[in-house]
């Protein structure tokens, strides 16, 4: 979590913000932002908060795995990939 602050902050110090105007930005407290910073285990939705006021909310695709394909769908494919979509039936 440490690290994860160090890099926070240095997101926010290359966009040459504060973190009281962070926080304005994104909605929170001032400390929330300080704490996050110094790695005190924030809240995703505080994370995503703060990415998305720094413009780097596609830095949270590296903690999230790839979409996988579920057991069953790969044995009704015979592991071929899905080209298209089906129509879902109406009503």
């Amino acid at each position: 979590m440490k690290e994860f602050g160090r890099r926070l902050r240095a997101y926010r110090l290359q966009r040459n913000l504060a973190a009281a105007e962070v926080a304005e930005r994104a909605g929170l407290n001032r400390n929330t932002v300080a704490n996050a910073e110094a790695g005190a285990n924030p809240r995703l939705g505080t994370v995503v908060k703060i990415l998305r006021v720094l413009e780097r909310l596609e830095a949270l695709d590296a903690f999230l795995p790839p979409p996988g394909i579920s057991p069953m769908q790969l044995i009704r494919t015979a592991g071929k990939p899905r080209l298209r979509a089906r129509r879902r039936p109406r009503g």
